[in-house]
């Protein structure tokens, strides 16, 4: 498929977002570094959030270490997507076809398999708890959460939202973060004053200290389940900025817009589940939905409400940018086409979850840190790749197998299988009961220590697949990006 500027055609702002994978027009570039901080803020302001709190502390750490832990994976991660993000500024494309420039026009949809897997995986996961806690917080309120009809009603309400909101695109989706900022900010911070009796101090200083393996691995769980598992989709919120807008202020509005709210959750989430271990324990199973059970019931509507509306806000944004990863993988149909098909395969997956799978975490976990570690690996061959280039993209070679960028490009393909099989060779599945289909990572764990050393657990493939590919990137590539820009 070839594109050039001339094709390019005019999008004026409507009820739906006719824009699909091709160059935003100059004249629709009218967005500020500082808008980019809305969708951030109000995809991660969840109470879901807390939730992470018994999910890092199982890992066997003390508090201070989890705090630790949880403030620098939280910002690295999410700085991680701003560098990203100066990708949709330079070149006004989604992120998977701006990433045509490191992998080739057809290459790339090697990379672009694994990140519309797990925009789906984590859209899914999100409506899925948006059901769950619907359910608990009914049976707190004296229903009965386990009622068919209940569960049937609250999956298409669910499904309904996030299809709606994504099908109608950027810009009314960028006026719906807003507004559900301060709803879901001031029913979060109500929540926190009225569970804050609930936190044991003592309780949660006394908890022992963990070994440096057990660090690490709370670490890669924690970056992997913010900024790493939005950084497939980072430059889809910044093609709409001026041309001359800051590299700098759209990492740090994105940073700050996704990392100010999960730090303070995170934090609070540590206390509440280093208080208590029933509620350590319920977070496992239902990580929503537990929360609920240590409010008084006549907040339990507005909490449902706000915390069901932010899941559907992060699912917002990934299904709108699956649509477009899927585009970008030659699929021709209109945007909002595609959005509606995964918002399709969105409530299969949640209606199978929710009434016939008898476990879904332990799988669902499984699954993504197996697609962490190649999607580690694109994103440190893209963000080498971005700091080593000094111009803008060529918009029409983005489009063009012919063109500067090529069809192929083997280094970097090479780089991303080879770095993804050792990657995989270093973390282990950790549920291995529930998703034994993937007991076959782990391979060179003997290396550090073996399946039951300290460091089994601490994904360091993530690591390892994430830096190795930066390196490699940087140095390896730098020449054929200096004759790119330079033809």
């Amino acid at each position: 498929m070839t594109q050039s500027k001339t094709d390019l055609v005019e999008h004026k702002p409507g009820l739906i977002e006719r824009a699909g994978i091709e160059i935003i027009p100059e004249s629709d570039r009218t967005a500020k570094p500082r808008d980019l901080f809305w969708p951030w803020f109000a995809a991660n302001v969840s109470v879901f959030g807390m939730s992470y709190g018994s999910f890092v502390l199982g890992f066997g750490i003390s508090f201070w270490q989890a705090t630790l832990v949880s403030v620098i994976g939280i910002v690295v991660s999410f700085l991680l997507c701003g560098l990203i993000a100066i990708a949709g500024k330079r070149g006004s494309a989604p992120t998977m076809v701006l990433s045509r420039a490191a992998f080739g026009v057809h290459g790339q949809k090697v990379p672009g398999i694994v990140s519309w897997l797990t925009s789906i995986g984590w859209e899914t996961f999100l409506a899925i708890m948006a059901v769950l806690a619907t359910a608990t917080v009914i049976t707190q309120l004296g229903g009965d959460g386990d009622s068919i009809a209940l569960k049937i009603i609250a999956t298409i309400i669910v499904a309904v939202l996030i299809v709606a909101a994504s099908v109608l695109g950027y810009h009314t989706i960028m006026k719906m973060q807003s507004v559900l900022t301060w709803l879901t900010g001031a029913v979060t911070i109500l929540y926190v004053i009225l569970a804050a009796p609930s936190i044991d101090i003592a309780a949660v200083l006394a908890r022992p200290d963990g070994g440096i393996g057990q660090v690490i691995g709370a670490l890669v769980m924690v970056m992997t389940g913010f900024g790493l598992g939005w950084i497939n989709i980072a430059a889809d919120w910044s093609r709409y900025q001026k041309r001359t807008a800051s590299d700098g202020a759209i990492v740090a509005w994105n940073t700050i817009g996704g990392s100010v709210a999960p730090v303070i959750l995170v934090v609070f989430g540590l206390l509440l589940a280093g208080s208590n271990d029933d509620l350590f324990a319920a977070v496992q199973a239902d990580p929503i939905g537990a929360l609920a059970t240590i409010l008084p019931g006549w907040v339990l509507v507005p909490f449902l409400l706000t915390a069901v509306l932010a899941l559907v806000s992060g699912a917002v944004l990934g299904i709108y940018s699956s649509g477009l990863t899927l585009l970008s993988l030659g699929i021709r149909i209109p945007r909002p086409s595609a959005a509606a098909i995964d918002g399709v395969i969105l409530t299969i997956g949640t209606i199978f979850v929710v009434f016939f799978a008898t476990d879904f975490l332990g799988p669902f976990q499984s699954f993504l840190i197996t697609l962490g570690v190649p999607l580690a690996s694109w994103a440190g061959i893209l963000i080498a790749d971005i700091l080593r280039r000094k111009k803008d993209y060529d918009e029409e070679a983005l489009f063009d197998a012919n063109g500067r960028y090529g069809s192929w490009d083997w280094i970097s393909i090479a780089t991303m299988v080879v770095t993804s099989v050792i990657g995989w060779g270093l973390v282990l599945n950790g549920f291995a009961d529930a998703a034994p289909w993937n007991n076959w990572q782990g391979y060179l764990l003997f290396l550090v220590g073996g399946t039951d050393g300290d460091w089994a657990y601490a994904n360091l493939g993530v690591f390892f697949a994430l830096v190795l590919s930066f390196v490699v990137t940087y140095f390896a590539r730098a020449g054929k990006i200096r004759r790119q820009e330079q033809a």
